[in-house]
């Protein structure tokens, strides 16, 4: 179907001389006030633009409205497009579907597994919380009433400038509008949306928390502070750079003679998971360090099965580091308990973020490749090299060796290693003692 209208007003080279113009698939729209509105008369308003395209599938018209400077190009160019993917069977017409229904849909698409994130991963359940916490708190009081084809971009950025008047915390705004996007990028893909609203938009960053990376000397001081029991728990954080929820997960069956495997990851509602990535499935290089700790911990009979103590040693699927064989450790009960060991050995604090971070630096001062370093922490490998380059089982036995020359002070890494400190000194005391400051 094609239309032809009129649009008066169109300026040609020549003294005051004005045409008509006829643009297919194309209103305009002149102001109520407009002196074209009588007959013969020159156009003297900023006229709009309503494009429009015919839906066989529909059987209606799929239109937009386009103002200002630039709206006549903006209209041609939207409906060349337009008119393509409506041919192609990737555009349909807006539907009646509310904000409300489209994020109910996502979230529950998500939960089960149908709907995929950006990197075709199944969506985690603790994201698929964070999304609805983060839905249902603040934008859908605001949107969920809206038809979803009736929200403009301008709508979303002049919300996004209201929470940020409100002194809310970057990183909150930034996670209330990470799901709202993905809410809109997937309505757009099921044609339900002409066009992404929520694209573009400039989303506040937020301040990255500072994470310190200590020294191997200062690590140890810290892990022999702790009780025993927990030694060997802090000592894997440190010497294999696992996440927290990696280390939850971990079983008797994943520790080798000469690597340590990681294949899960752990989710307080679902329980055990897979890694937070297809990264996060590898294999970690067993070092002397680690072993002085692990070692006797493996061998110690004061893991429960039922709650009780048990003579059984932790073997095959059983938690390495559990509150029992089946269930993991608590991760507050775990940090209260550090923080009250180290504050009465008078150090300072740290997390097992930083006990991580502080592997990453480690082995970059050891020498090892950045390549293999990604793979070690379970980060992903991008781009040629990564689909490439696989490591090789030797590797991980060089790789563990020349870490554990770093960590004994045989081999010097890129930062001064720090002797162990008496009690009562702090972080940053041991090192003016060891630099001579």
């Amino acid at each position: 179907m094609r239309q032809y209208v009129r649009q008066w007003g169109v300026h040609h080279q020549g003294r005051g001389s004005f045409q008509m113009a006829q643009i297919p698939g194309i209103t305009v729209r002149h102001s109520r006030t407009c002196a074209s509105r009588k007959t013969g008369a020159r156009c003297n308003c900023s006229p709009a633009y309503e494009a429009w395209v015919w839906s066989n599938r529909d059987g209606k018209k799929i239109r937009s409205t386009f103002t200002g400077k630039g709206a006549l190009s903006a209209a041609k160019n939207w409906r060349s497009d337009s008119t393509r993917a409506v041919r192609l069977k990737k555009m349909r017409a807006p539907t009646r579907k509310t904000v409300q229904q489209a994020v109910d849909e996502f979230l529950e698409g998500a939960e089960k597994g149908e709907i995929r994130n950006r990197r075709k991963m199944a969506y985690k359940p603790s994201v698929v919380r964070q999304y609805r916490s983060a839905l249902k708190g603040r934008f859908l009081p605001e949107f969920g009433e809206w038809r979803l084809s009736d929200v403009e971009q301008t709508d979303l950025l002049k919300f996004k400038e209201e929470l940020m008047g409100k002194a809310i915390a970057d990183s909150t705004i930034r996670n209330v509008f990470v799901p709202v996007q993905a809410v809109f990028r997937r309505a757009k893909k099921m044609g339900d949306i002409a066009i992404n609203p929520a694209e573009d938009l400039e989303l506040p960053t937020g301040e990255t928390q500072q994470r310190q990376a200590i020294t191997p000397a200062e690590a140890l001081v810290l892990i022999k502070a702790l009780p025993e029991k927990e030694q060997a728990l802090w000592a894997c954080a440190f010497f294999t750079g696992l996440r927290r929820g990696e280390l939850r997960a971990l079983q008797a069956q994943d520790v080798h003679d000469g690597y340590i495997e990681v294949l899960r990851g752990w989710d307080d509602k679902a329980g055990a998971q897979g890694p937070k990535s297809e990264a996060g499935v590898r294999r970690v290089p067993m070092t002397d360090a680690l072993k002085t700790f692990l070692d006797p911990y493996l061998e110690r009979t004061t893991s429960t099965r039922t709650g009780s103590l048990s003579n059984a040693k932790r073997k095959g699927e059983d938690l390495l580091f559990g509150r029992t064989w089946r269930e993991p450790f608590t991760p507050h009960h775990i940090a209260d308990t550090a923080d009250e060991a180290w504050k009465t050995a008078k150090l300072e604090r740290v997390t097992l973020q930083e006990a991580r971070h502080s592997y990453r630096t480690w082995l970059d001062h050891a020498g090892i490749s950045e390549t293999r370093a990604d793979r070690y922490t379970g980060h992903a490998v991008g781009g040629v090299r990564g689909r490439y380059t696989h490591l090789l089982e030797a590797q991980l036995a060089e790789d563990a060796k020349r870490l554990d020359e770093y960590l004994s002070g045989v081999a010097e890494g890129k930062v001064i290693a720090l002797e162990a400190r008496a009690p009562g000194t702090t972080l940053s005391g041991a090192r003016e003692a060891q630099t001579g400051a």
